[in-house]
């Protein structure tokens, strides 16, 4: 989490799903050559309103510790709450910056970690249908590491829920090969997944091409990619049917719409990784809401204390009949638990 002060009072709040001591190294770390700035050196007297300037400042000094990976998390961090401050100071929300909402509330998918008896996860997808969901997914824990185990979790859940309820997984990459993965493609199509997300690392560009070409299901990723570079590589190599960025590591709300851009120009649906905080949450509603296609958002049912409305964001983003409301506040929208952060703060 990273808050961004201001000599009007104004502060923005922004989030990097990444490891903390990294990006704070990256950005409390003196200047020692061109190339090598620590980001909150480049920002202090700046004009936190003049955002994409700002974003290409931070790209272009720090690049031979950044440019990709976790260089472009503390920036993603740092853009998410600059665009939080510029919203405030106009006391408008972040939507409207951003050019305007194209709806009220956006359609969430609810995710889940499965449980290690495949059986257990039959009344973990009962009860997210109770709450409202008509779509899920789930992944993490042990699905990716026994063909069995995960044909019999999918078969599971399947049945629990029936066959109105669209359901994805998330291999995390763990399936490995394209061979296998194409294998348990096969296995799993009598369950209709509506989407398989990282099967494989998205390094492999031959084993994405393989799987969008002869997987009957759709297949989505590239939450670990970072600006639009990567992206451009991986929308125009990879096929991907759905691209997932996370807009606390791809480069923030300002990389983000150039990202959107380009996956309409190649054909192929964004839906934003969000299995993180309140914070990333809001910051991916307000983006999705002022995009045209920006119609589903992944909504975590983590029990960490750290998710949605567990206790660090006091106003989270409104989940409410299978929806995520949109807020009209200004900026963000959302306020942080002081008392919480105090309690949960590992470093400052």
């Amino acid at each position: 989490m990273v808050r961004v002060h201001t000599d009007k009072g104004i502060t923005g709040i922004g989030e990097s799903d990444s490891s903390p001591m990294v990006i704070k190294a990256l950005i409390e770390t003196p200047n020692s050559n061109l190339y090598c700035y620590g980001l909150k050196e480049l920002l202090i007297g700046e004009n936190p309103l003049e955002i994409a300037r700002l974003w290409q400042k931070m790209y272009w000094s720090s690049n031979y510790v950044g440019r990709r990976g976790a260089g472009i998390h503390a920036i993603s961090a740092i853009d998410i709450a600059l665009w939080d401050i510029a919203a405030k100071y106009y006391n408008v929300p972040l939507h409207t910056l951003l050019g305007g909402k194209f709806r009220n509330r956006i359609k969430a998918y609810g995710t889940f970690i499965p449980a290690h008896r495949p059986e257990d996860n039959r009344e973990i997808a009962r009860k997210l249908v109770e709450k409202g969901f008509n779509s899920l997914k789930f992944g993490g824990g042990v699905l990716g590491d026994d063909p069995e185990t995960d044909y019999q979790i999918v078969k599971n859940v399947r049945e629990a829920i029936g066959d109105n309820i669209e359901l994805q997984i998330d291999l995390a990459t763990k399936w490995g090969t394209a061979g296998h993965a194409l294998r348990m493609c096969k296995r799993l199509e009598p369950f209709d997944l509506n989407w398989i997300e990282e099967p494989v690392l998205a390094d492999d560009i031959n084993g994405y091409n393989r799987l969008a070409n002869q997987a009957t299901q759709k297949i989505a990723g590239g939450e670990a990619l970072t600006t639009r570079y990567e992206f451009k590589d991986f929308l125009e190599r990879f096929s991907p049917d759905i691209v997932q960025p996370d807009i606390t590591r791809c480069g923030g709300i300002t990389e983000m719409r150039k990202i959107y851009d380009m996956s309409q120009l190649n054909g192929t649906q964004l839906i934003p990784h969000g299995f993180s905080t309140g914070i990333l949450l809001a910051a991916s509603v307000h983006f999705l809401a002022s995009c045209e296609h920006g119609t589903l958002m992944e909504y975590s049912e983590s029990t960490s204390p750290l998710v949605n409305d567990n206790g660090l964001v006091i106003n989270p983003v409104q989940f409410r009949d299978g929806y995520l409301e949109v807020s009209d506040k200004p900026g963000l929208g959302i306020e942080l638990n002081d008392e919480f952060v105090k309690e949960f703060q590992v470093i400052s």
